[in-house]
C-alpha cells in the first residue's frame, strides 16, 4: 500500500514537472500568464514555468506574414468604378502588443488595409490609379504601418495585384492609345519629310553655289586664255611690222602665201562643194609658192637677197591650169 502512494505521488511530481515544462518552435513566442495577467514572453527553445500557477497565453507568429485583400469596386474621384485586390505584407515585432492591444490582429489588418486602399484610390483618378501603382503601394504602406505601430506589427510591403476598369472603359482607352500612336506617327513622319526637304534644299543650295563658283572660274580662265591669246598675236603683229619695216617683202609674201594655202584648203575640203572655181589665176598660187622656195633659199644662203624676186617672177609666167578661168 505505501509503494502504491508513493508511486502515485512520484507520477504527480513528474506530471507536474513535464506540465511546466514549455518548448517554443522557432519563429514562434509565447506570452506567460499568472493568474490571468501577463508577466513575460517566452522566447524559443526551452522553458520552465510552474504549472497551475503560470499559463500560455497567446501563441504568436513572429515570422513575416501575408493577408490577401480581396477584389472589391472602388469609385474613384472621376466617377469611375474599378475591381481591385491587392496583398499585404506584415511582421509581429512585439508579441505581447499583437497578443493584448487587438482583439484578432488578422481581422484588424485585413479591414485597416481594405478601408485605407477605398481611401487612397478613392482621391485619384482613373488615369492615375492605372498609372500610378507605386505611388498608390507606397501611400497605402504609409498609412496602415503607423496605424499597426500600437499593435506591435511592422507593415513591410504592401502591393497592389491588379486593377481592373470596366469593359466599355478598356474599350474606349483602347481607341484612345491608337489614336495617340496614330498622332505620333504622323509627327514624325511629319519631322522626317520636313529634315528630308532642308537636306534637299541645302544640297540644291551648295550644288548651285558649287556651279557658280565654277562658271566663275572658267571664265577667269577663258579671258585669260583670251588674254594671251591676244597677247601672243599683238606679238606677232609686231614682229612682222618690224621685218616689213626692215626691208623684208618676204616675210609679207610668206604669210600671204600661206593664208592663201589655208583658204584653198577649206574649199577643197567643204562637203556641199562639187566644182571648185578660184576668184584668181591659178598661176598667182604657183608665183607664190615660188617665192615661199625663194625665201627658202635666201635663208640657207644659195641665192642673193636681191635677186629673190626676179627668181619668183621667172617662176610666175603666165600658164593656164585646169582650173584657169578664162580672160575678158
Amino acid at each position: 500500500m505505501g509503494l502504491t502512494i508513493a508511486g502515485l505521488a512520484l507520477l504527480l511530481v513528474l506530471f507536474y514537472l513535464f506540465s511546466s515544462i514549455k518548448i517554443v518552435r522557432q519563429g514562434y513566442q509565447y506570452t506567460i500568464e499568472h493568474f490571468g495577467r501577463y508577466t513575460t514572453t517566452a522566447a524559443p527553445g526551452f522553458n520552465f514555468y510552474p504549472a497551475f500557477f503560470y499559463r500560455v497565453g497567446r501563441r504568436v507568429n513572429m515570422m513575416e506574414q501575408v493577408i490577401d485583400i480581396p477584389g472589391q469596386e472602388i469609385i474613384t474621384k472621376d466617377n469611375a468604378i474599378v475591381s481591385t485586390d491587392g496583398v499585404v505584407f506584415f511582421q509581429v515585432l512585439d508579441a505581447a502588443k499583437a497578443a493584448y492591444e487587438v482583439s484578432d490582429l488578422y481581422v484588424a489588418l485585413l479591414q485597416l488595409a481594405t478601408t485605407n486602399l477605398r481611401t487612397v484610390m478613392g482621391a485619384m483618378d482613373l488615369d492615375e490609379t492605372l498609372s500610378k501603382r507605386d505611388e498608390i503601394n507606397a501611400r497605402l504602406l504609409s498609412v496602415v504601418d503607423h496605424a499597426t505601430v500600437p499593435w506591435g506589427v511592422k507593415i513591410t510591403r504592401v502591393e497592389i495585384k491588379d486593377i481592373r476598369p470596366p469593359a466599355d472603359i478598356v474599350t474606349a482607352m483602347g481607341r484612345q492609345m491608337k489614336a495617340e500612336r496614330e498622332k505620333r506617327a504622323n509627327i514624325l513622319e511629319a519631322e522626317g519629310t520636313r529634315a528630308s526637304e532642308i537636306l534637299r534644299a541645302e544640297g540644291q543650295k551648295q550644288a548651285r553655289i558649287l556651279e557658280a563658283e565654277g562658271r566663275r572660274e572658267s571664265a577667269f580662265r577663258d579671258s585669260e586664255a583670251r588674254e594671251r591669246a591676244a597677247e601672243a598675236e599683238a606679238k606677232a603683229t609686231r614682229v612682222v611690222s618690224e621685218a616689213i619695216e626692215s626691208g623684208g617683202v618676204q616675210a609679207i609674201n610668206y604669210f600671204v602665201a600661206q593664208k592663201y594655202v589655208e583658204a584653198v584648203g577649206k574649199f577643197a575640203t567643204s562637203p556641199n562643194a562639187k566644182t571648185i572655181l578660184f576668184p584668181v589665176e591659178a598661176t598667182q598660187l604657183i608665183g607664190t609658192l615660188g617665192g615661199i622656195g625663194a625665201l627658202a633659199k635666201e635663208a640657207l644662203g644659195d641665192t642673193p637677197k636681191g635677186d629673190a624676186a626676179p627668181a619668183a617672177a621667172s617662176r610666175a609666167e603666165p600658164r593656164r591650169g585646169p582650173f584657169e578661168l578664162p580672160q575678158g
